[in-house]
């Protein structure tokens, strides 16, 4: 059987096929190319070139390859765009995001693990914030995420279909063997742009608030290794394959940090000092948000294995590095 990954050529995307191709299995990529990279998919995938909400090309992808799973990651990630382009969030991640489901319904495809996100709790009251906190995003790209879980309890209750969703807190870092990272233009991730800033590929970072009720007043997040998070969708198809039923967990750490902790830590980590310009709050960001973990590990018996800051930061480092190596050579 093979798994169907989409968003496969994308940042975590592309962690999730290394580590499927590790674990012995068959993958078909399926990725439009508009943020992700062909040469991050490695050749041992077959790759498609297509986008996740054509539903012709999903049926022939069904019916030619002998498909058990789909792990979904193709959408649209950037926080404070989706304040700006609300409708082209929900068509990208909701709507396509529906046909998804429905192709994978109609082909009586079992098993559908979900990268959902922490964005649907907004601003928790208390921290952390377990699966049963109140879900009220603050964000367009929360909610569109959110409607995305809904579809899938629905087409769940109604169809052959069980399901992981699974709450992504903040991802970093990148594959410790160097086969991959965060390599987008422009990112936004604060982990990534801190390591630009570190080797000179910034002027600098901005730190968007200074005034939140945090201790040093700035924005609090849980952050995990991409690594650690892949492999809780690992996990996940194990638990599924073996009967398990449909569940909405969490995956992060239990542990925040904040901008100014992850900022000391890349330069400690690369022994480099960068200027930081504090600046206003940017619309849809949460004071702080970290995980309650713990229900992810009874379920699918998840461990982490990279879960300090400093391995974050030197992993995403090292990655940043060949990043500047390759563009010299190319």
């Amino acid at each position: 059987m093979s798994v169907l990954v989409t968003g496969g050529a994308g940042y975590i995307g592309s962690h999730m096929v290394l580590a499927l191709l590790d674990a012995g299995e068959d993958v078909v990529v399926l990725d439009n190319l508009s943020t992700g990279f062909r040469w991050a998919v490695p050749a041992q995938a077959k790759f498609v070139e297509g986008d996740a909400g054509d539903r012709n090309l999903l049926l022939r992808l069904f019916l030619t390859n002998s498909i058990d799973a789909i792990m979904h990651f193709a959408g649209s990630v950037v926080v404070p765009d989706s304040v700006t382009d609300p409708l082209g969030y929900y068509h990208n991640n909701s709507c396509k995001s529906r046909t998804l489901i429905a192709a994978a319904a109609e082909a009586k495809i079992p098993y559908f693990i979900f990268s959902s996100t922490s964005a649907v709790y907004g601003n928790p009251e208390t921290n952390p914030a377990g699966e049963d906190a109140p879900l009220e995003p603050m964000s367009p790209y929360g909610t569109s995420k959110l409607v995305t879980e809904f579809m899938l309890r629905d087409a769940g209750r109604a169809h052959d279909l069980r399901y992981i969703a699974l709450r992504y807190f903040n991802v970093a870092g990148a594959d410790p063997r160097g086969r991959s990272g965060q390599s987008t233009a422009r990112a936004t991730h604060l982990v990534k742009v801190a390591c630009e800033a570190a080797l000179g590929r910034r002027p600098g970072l901005e730190v968007f608030g200074t005034d939140y009720p945090t201790p040093d007043g700035t924005c609090i997040r849980d952050y995990i290794h991409v690594t650690d998070l892949v492999g809780a969708h690992l996990d996940a198809l194990r638990y599924l394959r073996g009967g398990g039923r449909s569940e909405t967990l969490n995956c992060g750490y239990g542990t925040g940090f904040s901008v100014l902790d992850v900022i000391a830590s890349v330069k400690l980590v690369s022994q480099c000092d960068f200027p930081v310009r504090m600046g206003p709050r940017r619309d849809g960001d949460p004071a702080a948000i970290v995980a309650k973990a713990e229900r992810i590990g009874k379920v699918l018996g998840w461990r982490p294995k990279l879960n300090r800051l400093d391995t974050i930061a030197g992993h995403a480092l090292a990655w940043e590095r060949r990043l500047i190596e390759d563009r010299a050579a190319s």
